[in-house]
Protein backbone atom coordinates (compact mmCIF):
# COMPACT_ATOMS: atom_id res chain seq x y z
CA UNK A 1 0.00 0.00 0.00
CA UNK A 2 1.32 3.39 -0.92
CA UNK A 3 1.53 6.17 1.60
CA UNK A 4 0.13 8.55 -0.98
CA UNK A 5 -3.51 9.51 -1.33
CA UNK A 6 -5.62 7.14 -3.33
CA UNK A 7 -9.22 6.08 -3.77
CA UNK A 8 -10.21 3.06 -1.75
CA UNK A 9 -10.99 -0.10 -3.73
CA UNK A 10 -14.69 -0.46 -4.51
CA UNK A 11 -16.06 -2.82 -1.81
CA UNK A 12 -18.95 -3.86 -4.05
CA UNK A 13 -16.99 -4.72 -7.17
CA UNK A 14 -16.81 -8.49 -6.55
CA UNK A 15 -20.36 -9.16 -5.40
CA UNK A 16 -22.02 -12.19 -6.89
CA UNK A 17 -25.13 -11.19 -8.89
CA UNK A 18 -28.47 -12.64 -7.88
CA UNK A 19 -30.33 -14.92 -10.22
CA UNK A 20 -33.72 -13.25 -10.81
CA UNK A 21 -33.39 -11.89 -14.37
CA UNK A 22 -36.26 -9.42 -14.04
CA UNK A 23 -34.91 -7.54 -11.02
CA UNK A 24 -33.42 -4.07 -11.64
CA UNK A 25 -29.63 -4.20 -11.48
CA UNK A 26 -27.80 -1.55 -9.42
CA UNK A 27 -24.15 -0.55 -9.67
CA UNK A 28 -22.69 1.58 -6.84
CA UNK A 29 -19.30 3.26 -7.24
CA UNK A 30 -17.73 4.59 -4.05
CA UNK A 31 -15.31 7.49 -3.78
CA UNK A 32 -13.43 8.37 -0.60
CA UNK A 33 -13.16 6.96 2.88
CA UNK A 34 -14.21 3.85 4.78
CA UNK A 35 -17.36 5.61 5.97
CA UNK A 36 -18.41 6.07 2.35
CA UNK A 37 -17.69 2.40 1.71
CA UNK A 38 -19.83 1.45 4.69
CA UNK A 39 -22.67 3.70 3.50
CA UNK A 40 -22.53 2.07 0.06
CA UNK A 41 -22.60 -1.39 1.57
CA UNK A 42 -25.65 -0.54 3.67
CA UNK A 43 -27.49 0.94 0.67
CA UNK A 44 -26.66 -2.14 -1.41
CA UNK A 45 -27.92 -4.44 1.35
CA UNK A 46 -31.14 -2.46 1.69
CA UNK A 47 -31.69 -2.61 -2.06
CA UNK A 48 -31.13 -6.35 -2.11
CA UNK A 49 -33.78 -6.74 0.58
CA UNK A 50 -36.18 -4.86 -1.71
CA UNK A 51 -35.47 -7.28 -4.57
CA UNK A 52 -32.82 -5.36 -6.52
CA UNK A 53 -29.69 -7.05 -7.87
CA UNK A 54 -26.20 -5.68 -7.34
CA UNK A 55 -24.27 -5.39 -10.61
CA UNK A 56 -20.49 -5.71 -10.76
CA UNK A 57 -20.19 -3.18 -13.60
CA UNK A 58 -21.96 -0.03 -14.73
CA UNK A 59 -22.18 -1.52 -18.24
CA UNK A 60 -24.86 -4.03 -17.31
CA UNK A 61 -26.73 -1.96 -14.71
CA UNK A 62 -30.20 -0.43 -14.89
CA UNK A 63 -29.31 1.95 -12.06
CA UNK A 64 -25.92 3.62 -11.50
CA UNK A 65 -25.20 5.45 -8.25
CA UNK A 66 -22.00 7.31 -7.41
CA UNK A 67 -21.36 7.68 -3.67
CA UNK A 68 -19.29 10.83 -3.55
CA UNK A 69 -16.64 12.49 -1.41
CA UNK A 70 -16.24 16.23 -0.80
CA UNK A 71 -13.06 16.29 1.27
CA UNK A 72 -10.99 17.35 -1.75
CA UNK A 73 -12.05 19.16 -4.88
CA UNK A 74 -10.26 16.58 -7.02
CA UNK A 75 -12.60 13.87 -5.72
CA UNK A 76 -15.66 15.93 -6.65
CA UNK A 77 -14.34 16.68 -10.13
CA UNK A 78 -13.53 13.01 -10.65
CA UNK A 79 -17.07 12.00 -9.70
CA UNK A 80 -18.65 14.68 -11.90
CA UNK A 81 -16.44 13.67 -14.83
CA UNK A 82 -17.41 10.04 -14.33
CA UNK A 83 -21.10 10.94 -14.31
CA UNK A 84 -20.75 13.04 -17.47
CA UNK A 85 -19.22 10.05 -19.24
CA UNK A 86 -21.93 7.75 -17.90
CA UNK A 87 -24.65 10.09 -19.12
CA UNK A 88 -23.14 10.25 -22.60
CA UNK A 89 -22.77 6.48 -22.83
CA UNK A 90 -25.79 5.25 -20.91
CA UNK A 91 -28.39 7.57 -22.38
CA UNK A 92 -27.34 6.35 -25.83
CA UNK A 93 -27.39 2.64 -24.98
CA UNK A 94 -30.00 2.48 -22.18
CA UNK A 95 -32.10 5.65 -22.21
CA UNK A 96 -34.29 4.48 -19.30
CA UNK A 97 -31.39 3.84 -16.91
CA UNK A 98 -31.47 5.71 -13.59
CA UNK A 99 -28.38 7.80 -12.80
CA UNK A 100 -27.74 9.36 -9.42
CA UNK A 101 -25.36 10.81 -6.86
CA UNK A 102 -25.44 10.13 -3.14
CA UNK A 103 -23.18 11.13 -0.27
CA UNK A 104 -21.23 14.21 0.71
CA UNK A 105 -21.03 15.98 -2.64
CA UNK A 106 -24.72 15.29 -3.19
CA UNK A 107 -25.40 16.85 0.20
CA UNK A 108 -23.31 19.97 -0.38
CA UNK A 109 -24.36 20.66 -3.97
CA UNK A 110 -27.92 19.36 -3.92
CA UNK A 111 -30.12 20.61 -6.74
CA UNK A 112 -27.16 22.41 -8.35
CA UNK A 113 -26.03 18.97 -9.56
CA UNK A 114 -29.32 18.52 -11.41
CA UNK A 115 -28.99 22.00 -12.88
CA UNK A 116 -25.43 21.18 -14.00
CA UNK A 117 -26.36 17.70 -15.28
CA UNK A 118 -29.98 17.80 -16.52
CA UNK A 119 -29.95 14.06 -17.31
CA UNK A 120 -29.38 13.25 -13.64
CA UNK A 121 -32.28 11.41 -11.97
CA UNK A 122 -31.41 11.27 -8.27
CA UNK A 123 -29.47 13.25 -5.65
CA UNK A 124 -29.50 11.78 -2.12
CA UNK A 125 -27.79 13.43 0.85
CA UNK A 126 -25.89 11.94 3.78
CA UNK A 127 -28.91 11.57 6.07
CA UNK A 128 -31.10 9.93 3.44
CA UNK A 129 -29.21 6.79 2.40
CA UNK A 130 -32.08 4.66 3.75
CA UNK A 131 -34.48 6.43 1.37
CA UNK A 132 -32.63 5.38 -1.79
CA UNK A 133 -34.77 2.31 -2.37
CA UNK A 134 -38.04 4.23 -2.12
CA UNK A 135 -36.77 6.89 -4.51
CA UNK A 136 -35.65 4.26 -7.02
CA UNK A 137 -39.04 2.56 -6.83
CA UNK A 138 -40.69 5.88 -7.62
CA UNK A 139 -38.36 6.67 -10.52
CA UNK A 140 -38.72 3.25 -12.12
CA UNK A 141 -42.51 3.34 -11.92
CA UNK A 142 -42.87 6.88 -13.22
CA UNK A 143 -43.95 7.33 -16.84
CA UNK A 144 -42.96 10.99 -16.79
CA UNK A 145 -39.77 10.80 -14.75
CA UNK A 146 -38.79 13.89 -12.78
CA UNK A 147 -35.46 14.25 -10.94
CA UNK A 148 -35.52 13.70 -7.18
CA UNK A 149 -33.31 15.69 -4.80
CA UNK A 150 -33.47 14.62 -1.14
CA UNK A 151 -30.92 16.33 1.12
CA UNK A 152 -32.97 17.45 4.12
CA UNK A 153 -31.83 16.50 7.62
CA UNK A 154 -33.66 13.55 9.18
CA UNK A 155 -33.89 12.71 12.87
CA UNK A 156 -32.70 9.17 13.62
CA UNK A 157 -30.69 8.76 10.41
CA UNK A 158 -27.66 7.69 12.45
CA UNK A 159 -29.40 4.37 13.17
CA UNK A 160 -30.26 3.54 9.56
CA UNK A 161 -26.79 2.42 8.41
CA UNK A 162 -26.92 -1.05 9.91
CA UNK A 163 -27.49 -3.54 7.09
CA UNK A 164 -24.59 -5.66 5.82
CA UNK A 165 -24.08 -7.63 2.62
CA UNK A 166 -24.33 -11.15 3.95
CA UNK A 167 -26.19 -13.05 1.25
CA UNK A 168 -25.22 -15.90 -1.03
CA UNK A 169 -21.57 -16.88 -1.08
CA UNK A 170 -20.38 -13.89 0.92
CA UNK A 171 -22.23 -15.03 4.05
CA UNK A 172 -19.77 -17.85 4.67
CA UNK A 173 -16.71 -15.73 3.94
CA UNK A 174 -17.14 -12.51 5.93
CA UNK A 175 -14.28 -12.16 8.42
CA UNK A 176 -14.20 -8.43 9.13
CA UNK A 177 -16.92 -5.78 9.12
CA UNK A 178 -17.35 -2.04 9.63
CA UNK A 179 -20.00 -0.82 12.07
CA UNK A 180 -21.19 2.80 11.90
CA UNK A 181 -21.71 4.07 15.44
CA UNK A 182 -22.49 7.73 14.72
CA UNK A 183 -22.94 10.36 12.05
CA UNK A 184 -21.71 13.92 11.74
CA UNK A 185 -18.90 16.03 13.14
CA UNK A 186 -18.70 18.97 15.56
CA UNK A 187 -14.99 19.69 15.20
CA UNK A 188 -15.06 22.30 12.39
CA UNK A 189 -11.39 22.15 11.44
CA UNK A 190 -10.73 25.16 9.25
CA UNK A 191 -9.86 23.04 6.18
CA UNK A 192 -12.71 20.51 6.39
CA UNK A 193 -16.13 20.54 4.76
CA UNK A 194 -17.40 17.38 6.49
CA UNK A 195 -19.39 19.13 9.28
CA UNK A 196 -21.30 20.94 6.55
CA UNK A 197 -22.03 17.77 4.57
CA UNK A 198 -22.55 15.25 7.38
CA UNK A 199 -24.19 17.53 9.92
CA UNK A 200 -23.77 17.61 13.69
CA UNK A 201 -22.75 14.56 15.69
CA UNK A 202 -25.51 12.03 16.33
CA UNK A 203 -24.74 8.75 18.12
CA UNK A 204 -26.51 5.40 18.18
CA UNK A 205 -27.37 3.68 21.49
CA UNK A 206 -24.78 1.23 22.84
CA UNK A 207 -27.31 -1.60 22.97
CA UNK A 208 -28.22 -1.14 19.32
CA UNK A 209 -24.59 -1.24 18.20
CA UNK A 210 -23.82 -4.31 20.31
CA UNK A 211 -26.84 -6.12 18.85
CA UNK A 212 -25.51 -5.38 15.37
CA UNK A 213 -22.10 -6.75 16.32
CA UNK A 214 -23.69 -9.92 17.71
CA UNK A 215 -25.51 -10.41 14.44
CA UNK A 216 -22.27 -10.00 12.52
CA UNK A 217 -20.51 -12.56 14.71
CA UNK A 218 -23.38 -14.97 14.09
CA UNK A 219 -22.62 -14.54 10.38
CA UNK A 220 -18.97 -15.53 10.94
CA UNK A 221 -17.34 -12.12 11.47
CA UNK A 222 -14.33 -12.24 13.79
CA UNK A 223 -13.28 -8.57 13.76
CA UNK A 224 -15.26 -5.32 13.74
CA UNK A 225 -14.11 -1.75 13.10
CA UNK A 226 -16.21 0.93 14.80
CA UNK A 227 -16.72 3.87 12.43
CA UNK A 228 -17.36 7.53 13.04
CA UNK A 229 -16.21 10.81 11.53
CA UNK A 230 -14.58 11.47 14.90
CA UNK A 231 -15.23 8.15 16.51
CA UNK A 232 -13.83 9.15 19.92
CA UNK A 233 -16.58 11.79 20.21
CA UNK A 234 -19.18 9.03 20.34
CA UNK A 235 -22.03 9.61 22.79
CA UNK A 236 -20.64 12.71 24.47
CA UNK A 237 -24.06 14.31 24.68
CA UNK A 238 -26.42 11.34 24.44
CA UNK A 239 -24.62 9.05 26.90
CA UNK A 240 -21.89 10.96 28.71
CA UNK A 241 -19.18 9.70 31.04
CA UNK A 242 -19.81 7.06 33.70
CA UNK A 243 -17.45 5.90 36.44
CA UNK A 244 -14.61 7.80 34.80
CA UNK A 245 -15.17 6.21 31.40
CA UNK A 246 -16.15 8.13 28.28
CA UNK A 247 -19.14 6.93 26.29
CA UNK A 248 -16.77 5.60 23.64
CA UNK A 249 -14.80 3.53 26.14
CA UNK A 250 -18.10 2.24 27.52
CA UNK A 251 -19.04 1.15 24.00
CA UNK A 252 -15.72 -0.66 23.53
CA UNK A 253 -16.23 -2.46 26.84
CA UNK A 254 -19.75 -3.54 25.84
CA UNK A 255 -18.56 -4.70 22.41
CA UNK A 256 -15.71 -6.58 24.08
CA UNK A 257 -18.28 -8.78 25.86
CA UNK A 258 -19.70 -10.17 22.60
CA UNK A 259 -18.92 -13.87 22.60
CA UNK A 260 -17.10 -15.09 19.50
CA UNK A 261 -15.69 -11.68 18.59
CA UNK A 262 -11.90 -11.78 18.45
CA UNK A 263 -10.79 -8.26 17.55
CA UNK A 264 -12.00 -4.65 17.87
CA UNK A 265 -10.65 -1.66 15.92
CA UNK A 266 -11.94 1.87 15.37
CA UNK A 267 -11.44 4.79 13.00
CA UNK A 268 -11.08 7.72 12.71
CA UNK A 269 -10.41 9.26 16.11
CA UNK A 270 -9.23 12.74 17.05
CA UNK A 271 -6.20 13.27 19.30
CA UNK A 272 -8.46 15.15 21.72
CA UNK A 273 -10.36 11.90 22.30
CA UNK A 274 -7.33 10.02 23.57
CA UNK A 275 -7.88 10.59 27.25
CA UNK A 276 -6.42 8.28 29.89
CA UNK A 277 -9.50 6.01 30.06
CA UNK A 278 -9.18 5.12 26.38
CA UNK A 279 -5.41 4.72 26.53
CA UNK A 280 -5.75 2.47 29.58
CA UNK A 281 -8.34 0.33 27.73
CA UNK A 282 -5.62 -0.89 25.36
CA UNK A 283 -3.89 -2.51 28.32
CA UNK A 284 -6.90 -4.25 29.89
CA UNK A 285 -9.14 -5.23 26.95
CA UNK A 286 -7.39 -7.97 24.96
CA UNK A 287 -9.80 -7.78 22.00
CA UNK A 288 -8.93 -4.10 21.43
CA UNK A 289 -6.17 -4.27 18.83
CA UNK A 290 -2.96 -2.36 19.46
CA UNK A 291 -3.25 -0.10 16.44
CA UNK A 292 -4.10 3.58 16.35
CA UNK A 293 -4.79 5.90 13.43
CA UNK A 294 -4.13 9.34 14.90
CA UNK A 295 -4.61 12.18 12.39
CA UNK A 296 -1.79 14.66 13.00
CA UNK A 297 -2.34 17.03 10.03
CA UNK A 298 0.72 19.14 10.95
CA UNK A 299 3.67 19.05 13.33
CA UNK A 300 3.70 22.82 13.71
CA UNK A 301 1.81 24.50 16.56
CA UNK A 302 1.15 27.58 14.47
CA UNK A 303 -0.31 25.45 11.67
CA UNK A 304 -2.36 23.38 14.12
CA UNK A 305 -3.83 26.59 15.51
CA UNK A 306 -4.74 27.85 12.03
CA UNK A 307 -6.26 24.46 11.28
CA UNK A 308 -8.32 24.67 14.52
CA UNK A 309 -7.19 21.23 15.59
CA UNK A 310 -7.38 21.85 19.33
CA UNK A 311 -4.04 20.32 20.40
CA UNK A 312 -0.32 21.05 20.21
CA UNK A 313 2.59 18.98 18.95
CA UNK A 314 3.62 18.52 22.58
CA UNK A 315 0.22 17.07 23.48
CA UNK A 316 0.31 14.81 20.42
CA UNK A 317 3.72 13.45 21.44
CA UNK A 318 2.43 12.94 24.98
CA UNK A 319 -0.43 10.79 23.65
CA UNK A 320 1.99 8.70 21.58
CA UNK A 321 4.24 8.24 24.61
CA UNK A 322 1.34 7.09 26.80
CA UNK A 323 0.04 4.68 24.17
CA UNK A 324 3.45 3.08 23.77
CA UNK A 325 3.84 2.82 27.53
CA UNK A 326 0.66 0.73 27.62
CA UNK A 327 1.41 -1.15 24.37
CA UNK A 328 5.03 -0.89 23.18
CA UNK A 329 4.06 -2.76 19.99
CA UNK A 330 1.34 -0.24 19.07
CA UNK A 331 0.93 0.23 15.33
CA UNK A 332 0.70 3.93 14.50
CA UNK A 333 -0.61 5.61 11.34
CA UNK A 334 -1.69 9.17 10.62
CA UNK A 335 -3.00 11.79 8.18
CA UNK A 336 -0.93 14.84 7.23
CA UNK A 337 -1.72 17.90 5.11
CA UNK A 338 1.11 19.68 3.28
CA UNK A 339 0.83 23.10 1.69
CA UNK A 340 -1.74 24.60 4.05
CA UNK A 341 -2.11 28.36 3.42
CA UNK A 342 0.84 30.28 4.79
CA UNK A 343 2.90 27.18 5.66
CA UNK A 344 6.54 28.23 5.91
CA UNK A 345 9.57 26.06 5.31
CA UNK A 346 10.23 26.06 9.05
CA UNK A 347 6.69 24.86 9.78
CA UNK A 348 7.01 22.15 7.17
CA UNK A 349 10.29 21.00 8.73
CA UNK A 350 8.52 20.79 12.11
CA UNK A 351 6.17 18.25 10.56
CA UNK A 352 9.08 16.20 9.25
CA UNK A 353 10.74 16.41 12.65
CA UNK A 354 7.64 15.14 14.44
CA UNK A 355 7.29 12.26 11.96
CA UNK A 356 10.84 11.24 12.74
CA UNK A 357 10.16 11.41 16.48
CA UNK A 358 6.98 9.33 16.28
CA UNK A 359 8.11 6.93 13.52
CA UNK A 360 4.69 6.26 12.04
CA UNK A 361 4.15 2.90 10.36
CA UNK A 362 2.40 4.73 7.53
CA UNK A 363 0.90 8.11 6.77
CA UNK A 364 -1.66 9.33 4.29
CA UNK A 365 -0.17 12.55 2.98
CA UNK A 366 -2.61 14.98 1.39
CA UNK A 367 -1.87 18.02 -0.72
CA UNK A 368 -3.95 20.88 0.63
CA UNK A 369 -7.03 21.46 -1.50
CA UNK A 370 -9.24 24.49 -0.74
CA UNK A 371 -12.88 23.66 -0.16
CA UNK A 372 -15.38 26.42 -0.84
CA UNK A 373 -17.22 27.40 2.32
CA UNK A 374 -14.45 26.49 4.75
CA UNK A 375 -12.45 29.13 6.67
CA UNK A 376 -9.18 27.94 5.17
CA UNK A 377 -10.38 28.72 1.66
CA UNK A 378 -10.42 32.42 2.61
CA UNK A 379 -6.99 32.45 4.26
CA UNK A 380 -4.21 34.59 2.78
CA UNK A 381 -0.87 33.39 1.41
CA UNK A 382 -1.88 30.28 -0.53
CA UNK A 383 1.15 28.25 -1.58
CA UNK A 384 1.97 27.73 -5.26
CA UNK A 385 1.06 24.29 -6.50
CA UNK A 386 4.68 23.56 -7.45
CA UNK A 387 5.79 24.05 -3.84
CA UNK A 388 2.94 21.91 -2.52
CA UNK A 389 3.95 19.12 -4.92
CA UNK A 390 7.58 19.41 -3.85
CA UNK A 391 6.79 19.21 -0.13
CA UNK A 392 4.36 16.35 -0.74
CA UNK A 393 7.12 14.33 -2.45
CA UNK A 394 9.66 15.14 0.28
CA UNK A 395 7.35 14.07 3.10
CA UNK A 396 6.23 10.92 1.26
CA UNK A 397 9.84 9.90 0.84
CA UNK A 398 10.49 10.48 4.55
CA UNK A 399 7.42 8.44 5.54
CA UNK A 400 8.39 5.62 3.19
CA UNK A 401 11.91 5.45 4.59
CA UNK A 402 10.63 5.32 8.17
CA UNK A 403 8.05 2.68 7.26
CA UNK A 404 10.68 0.57 5.50
CA UNK A 405 12.72 0.41 8.69
CA UNK A 406 9.63 -0.31 10.79
CA UNK A 407 8.47 -3.17 8.57
CA UNK A 408 11.93 -4.72 8.38
CA UNK A 409 11.91 -4.99 12.18
CA UNK A 410 9.18 -7.64 11.86
CA UNK A 411 11.41 -10.04 9.93
CA UNK A 412 12.10 -13.07 12.10
CA UNK A 413 9.29 -12.29 14.53
CA UNK A 414 6.24 -14.43 15.23
CA UNK A 415 2.92 -12.63 14.84
CA UNK A 416 -0.78 -13.40 15.15
CA UNK A 417 -2.66 -13.04 11.87
CA UNK A 418 -6.40 -13.08 11.24
CA UNK A 419 -6.82 -14.67 7.80
CA UNK A 420 -9.17 -12.53 5.71
CA UNK A 421 -9.04 -14.16 2.27
CA UNK A 422 -7.04 -14.31 -0.96
CA UNK A 423 -4.39 -11.66 -1.57
CA UNK A 424 -5.61 -8.93 -3.91
CA UNK A 425 -2.42 -9.02 -5.95
CA UNK A 426 -1.97 -12.78 -5.96
CA UNK A 427 -5.22 -14.75 -5.51
CA UNK A 428 -3.19 -17.95 -5.17
CA UNK A 429 -1.97 -16.71 -1.78
CA UNK A 430 -3.91 -15.77 1.32
CA UNK A 431 -3.64 -12.54 3.30
CA UNK A 432 -4.48 -11.36 6.78
CA UNK A 433 -3.57 -8.66 9.25
CA UNK A 434 -1.59 -8.56 12.43
CA UNK A 435 -3.10 -7.03 15.54
CA UNK A 436 -1.12 -3.86 14.80
CA UNK A 437 -2.76 -3.74 11.35
CA UNK A 438 0.10 -4.94 9.12
CA UNK A 439 -0.87 -6.87 6.01
CA UNK A 440 0.69 -10.35 5.85
CA UNK A 441 0.70 -12.48 2.69
CA UNK A 442 1.44 -16.21 2.89
CA UNK A 443 0.97 -19.58 1.22
CA UNK A 444 -2.28 -21.19 2.35
CA UNK A 445 -5.75 -22.03 1.09
CA UNK A 446 -9.38 -21.09 1.64
CA UNK A 447 -9.92 -23.38 4.59
CA UNK A 448 -7.83 -21.05 6.74
CA UNK A 449 -10.11 -18.05 6.11
CA UNK A 450 -11.36 -16.61 9.40
CA UNK A 451 -8.72 -18.33 11.53
CA UNK A 452 -6.29 -16.69 13.92
CA UNK A 453 -2.85 -18.05 13.10
CA UNK A 454 0.64 -17.69 14.47
CA UNK A 455 3.30 -17.40 11.81
CA UNK A 456 6.86 -16.27 11.40
CA UNK A 457 7.64 -13.26 9.20
CA UNK A 458 10.39 -14.07 6.72
CA UNK A 459 10.51 -10.90 4.59
CA UNK A 460 9.11 -7.39 4.30
CA UNK A 461 8.07 -5.41 1.23
CA UNK A 462 6.47 -2.03 0.69
CA UNK A 463 3.83 -1.94 3.44
CA UNK A 464 3.45 -5.73 3.27
CA UNK A 465 4.89 -8.58 5.34
CA UNK A 466 5.38 -12.12 4.05
CA UNK A 467 4.81 -15.08 6.36
CA UNK A 468 6.76 -18.28 6.45
CA UNK A 469 4.44 -21.05 5.24
CA UNK A 470 6.46 -23.62 7.15
CA UNK A 471 4.74 -22.59 10.36
CA UNK A 472 1.31 -23.43 8.93
CA UNK A 473 -0.14 -26.92 9.22
CA UNK A 474 -1.43 -27.37 5.68
CA UNK A 475 -1.97 -31.11 5.85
Amino acid sequence: MSASTQLNPDPLAKLEPRTEPSAPRVFIKTYGCQMNERDSEAVAAQLQEKGYEIASSDRDADIILLNTCSVRDAAEQKAIGKMQNLIAQTRRERPNAVLGFMGCMAQSRGKDLIDQLPDLDLVVGTQKFHRVGDHLDQLLKSENRQPICDTEAEVGSESTIREHLFTGKSAAKAVTAFVSIMQGCNQYCSFCIVPYTRGKERSRPIEEIVDEVRGLVDQGVREVTLLGQIVTSYGKREIGSKNGLSAFTQLIEATHEVEGLERIRFTSPHPKGYQDDLIEAYGRLPKLCESAHLPLQSGSNSMLKKMKRGYTRERFLEIIHKLRQVRPDMGMTTDIIVGFPGETEEEFQETIDLCRKVEFDNAYVFKYSPRKGTPASEMPDPLPQELIEERHAILLNEINQIAKRKYEQFVGREVEVLVEGPSRRNPNRMMGRTRCHKIVVFEANERFRGQLMKMKIESAGAFTLYGNPAILNLD
